[in-house]
Order: structure tokens, then sequence, then C-alpha cells
């Protein structure tokens, strides 16, 4: 099996890039499941029906989130949506009121394909339940359907929490990749576990972004430089044109159910 996972799509920009990109990383790795993260989608905050049906078309199979994932209202109108409201999830250590779900359960093949969007607290400004205890939680609740491939998109700030979470579900997830940094990292790897060998768990702390490439993570740089240097509020804004960059990972998983090999991609396209 073949995971291809994206990290946040910032805007148009992203869309479009990823819709070029698509058919050729589909075409060269051939992914059983593709994965991205949405909480940028839409004009680089949140999410609508139009720009999550545009990725649905494109190819993508089910959308990850974060924070800004509610940061447009009608993101109630895409969980009320029978098909995409089944497609998106919001990190599982909200509290349990909030609309949505942040773990799905698939089949694909022989194989019970469980996804957990969860995210983390150090530097945020949201009061999220521990991810840790969340998804030890997760793992108890479908214990049942017995699930071979365990699959985490953890969507943090603090690259320390990152990889202590990887640690943490060692062993126990197929794979743990980071999103929210919008800044690929160069740790992609197969944990080792306890006893020295292979833990079977595919990790990279943070997968990068699908977005406008000579900005600030995906954003035009004059208003970002202009706040640092004098500390006034700007408002973030999106190129109408340029160039954009695609980061994808790759993760191989064996029958099962361990990652055997995790790799990082990136491509340019004009947008």
């Amino acid at each position: 099996m073949k995971i291809l996972v994206f990290g946040d799509i910032m805007g148009r920009p992203g869309r479009e890039a990823l819709k070029l990109a698509l058919p050729e990383l589909k075409a060269e790795f051939e992914p059983d499941l593709t994965i991205a993260n949405v909480e940028n989608l839409s004009h680089g905050k949140g999410v609508t029906v139009a720009s999550l049906r545009e990725m649905l078309v494109a190819g993508v199979d089910l959308f990850t989130s974060g924070n800004h994932v509610w940061d447009k209202k009608e993101v109630m109108t895409v969980l009320a949506d029978r098909d995409l409201g089944d497609r998106l999830l919001r990190p599982a250590n909200y509290p349990p009121s909030v609309p949505g779900r942040g773990a799905k359960s698939l089949t694909i093949g022989t194989k019970t394909v469980l996804v957990v969007n969860l995210m983390g607290r150090v530097f945020g400004k949201v009061l999220v339940d521990d991810p840790f205890r969340s998804f030890d939680d997760i793992l108890r609740d479908h214990a049942a359907s017995h699930p071979s491939v365990v699959l985490v998109d953890f969507h943090a700030e603090a690259t320390s929490e990152k990889v202590a979470f990887g640690w943490h579900a060692a062993g126990r997830a197929t794979a743990v990749w980071g999103t929210h940094s919008h800044v690929p990292t160069a740790d992609a790897r197969i944990l080792p576990g306890a006893d020295g060998q292979p833990s079977g768990t595919a990790y990279v702390t943070d997968v990068g972004m699908v977005g406008y490439r000579d900005g600030v993570l995906g954003l035009t740089k004059e208003p970002i430089l202009a706040n640092f240097r004098t500390q006034l509020p700007a408002t973030h804004e999106l190129p109408a044109s340029g160039e954009a960059i695609v980061t994808a990972t790759v993760i191989e998983v064996d029958a099962k159910g361990k990652a055997t090999d995790i790799k990082t991609v990136q491509k340019t396209y004009p947008f």
C-alpha cells in the first residue's frame, strides 16, 4: 500500500498547483490513498464547499485540518454535507461537543485503515485536550475493528511536541506526519523501536505546504515584512500569479501494516 500526503494547501495558488501535480504524482507513485490538509484551502483560511469539491475532483480522497478550519462559517455546511462531511476531519482533541469528527475508519483492499487528525497544544491559542491521551483513547475506541494501518496528521506549532508525539505513537501508528508549519523538515524516516529494530512507524516533523513559493509561508511577503519591521497590523494577502511549490510525502506500507519507506517529493508549478 502507498499513501500520498500533502500538507497545508494555501488558497488558490495551492489548489491550482495541486491540480497540476496530482496526475503526475499519481502516475508515478500509484497511491492507494491520498490525504491533504485543507485548513488554509479557501483564500488561506478555512474551507468552503466549492474549494473542497475542487480538491475532491482533483483526486484527493480525504481531508485533514487544524485550527483554521473554523475560520469560514461555511464549514458547518461542509460538515452537514453527506459526502464532504464524511471526508473532512477536524482535530480529534477538540471538545466532544464540537461538530465533525477527528478520526475515520475506511477499508482499502482487505485492510482497515484508521486516519486520525490531532492538534498540538504548545504555543497554541486553542485549549484543546491532550493529544497524547486522545490518541490512546482513539486506538482503544477502534480496537474492535482491528485497524492494520493507523495514519496520523499531527497539526502543531512546536517541533518538540511533534517529535515527542512521534515517539509516543512509535510501533502503534503506521505513519505520523506534522502539518501547520508550512516548511518541510529533512527528518523523514522509519522510527526505531525499543529493541533497536524498525518500529514500522514512518515519521516526518512537517510535510511542508502546497502554495506560493516566493513569499512567507504561502503569503505575499511585503505585508509580512512590514509587520515585522513596524509591529503594525498587516493584512495577509495571496498573490494573483507566481510559482507554487508542491511538497508531498509518500509512505509505503507492507502487508502487515508496517511502514517500510517514507520520502519527500517537491515539484514547482506556475499559477
